[in-house]
């Protein structure tokens, strides 16, 4: 029976961990680029009460007899599937049509040692700041797709003299400066590809850092090698399936009342083994 209520307990607390993880999908339902999360459990250890032996003396074997001990997290993954596309009209709004991140990062540039921080991201809500470089909602810088990422400026900063804007799916932006049309002269828009995305951290903001696991980057031009197309005027909504959040909840729901009542009927068992000495 003590067995029985550890066990129960370490289902409760998988169950709450899974409605946090729902939880956050659901917040996220409308964030631009996001990739929901998936979390799957393993049973813990086993107890051996008597090990197995095989088949003597005119008998077979016997299996083994063993209690598990309950359930704990075995992973939270990060569900990289495409989100439906959003069309807003906008030029500098970007959707990655297939694999890859847009690299981004943090810092001055020009500065000894940029990028300070090299992020990921497939948010594509982009901006021109006033000294006409290419930058996220947070202010971070988009690079290019040289061998060393560079940041984007466009015009030489001049934005002022920019018209009829356009970036093309694979990454080449124009414009006309001056009355003179500049077509595919600007720096490329990067992409960044990974053997694992799972693998890679998500650190907010939209944003995914590298990690151990998560392989090392490629630097690509859209379109190429596999790498997703640009498509320019449209932005790449979340993955979360809200039908498929609620049912994962009902059932995180009933999962977490069924532990809870496991812990009941065995201190309800406990209690009548106190009661004996009456």
């Amino acid at each position: 029976m003590i067995r029985s209520m550890y066990s129960g307990i370490s289902g409760m607390k998988n169950f709450q961990t899974k409605l946090d993880v729902i939880g956050n999908n659901i917040a996220n339902v409308n964030t631009y680029g996001f990739k929901k999360g998936r979390i799957t459990f393993k049973d813990m250890v086993s107890q051996t009460i008597s090990g197995a032996s095989g088949p003597s003396q005119g008998k077979g074997g016997i299996n083994p007899k063993q209690v598990g001990l309950g359930a704990q997290l075995a992973a939270i993954d990060t569900i990289d599937t495409q989100g439906s596309l959003q069309p807003t009209g906008r030029v500098l709004d970007l959707a990655i049509q297939g694999d890859g991140y847009l690299i981004v990062a943090e810092g001055t540039p020009g500065a000894a040692g940029f990028p300070d921080v090299t992020l990921y991201t497939r948010a594509g809500n982009l901006y021109l700041n006033n000294q006409g470089y290419l930058v996220t909602s947070s202010g971070h810088y988009v690079l290019n797709n040289d061998a060393n990422p560079a940041p984007i400026q466009l015009n030489g900063g001049n934005i002022d003299e920019i018209q009829n804007l356009s970036i093309s799916e694979d990454g080449k932006i124009s414009f006309i400066a001056g009355g003179v049309l500049n077509e595919g002269s600007e720096p490329i828009i990067g992409l960044a590809r990974f053997t694992n995305t799972g693998g890679l951290e998500k650190v907010g903001e939209n944003m995914y850092q590298e990690t151990a696991n998560s392989g090392v980057r490629t630097i690509m031009t859209p379109a190429t090698n596999g790498a997703g197309t640009l498509v320019s005027g449209v932005l790449e909504m979340s993955n979360v399936d809200l039908s498929e959040e609620f049912t994962e909840m009902i059932v995180a729901q009933r999962g977490f009342q069924a532990n809870t009542r496991i812990i009941t009927t065995s201190d309800e068992i406990l209690q009548e083994l106190m009661n004996l000495k009456r």
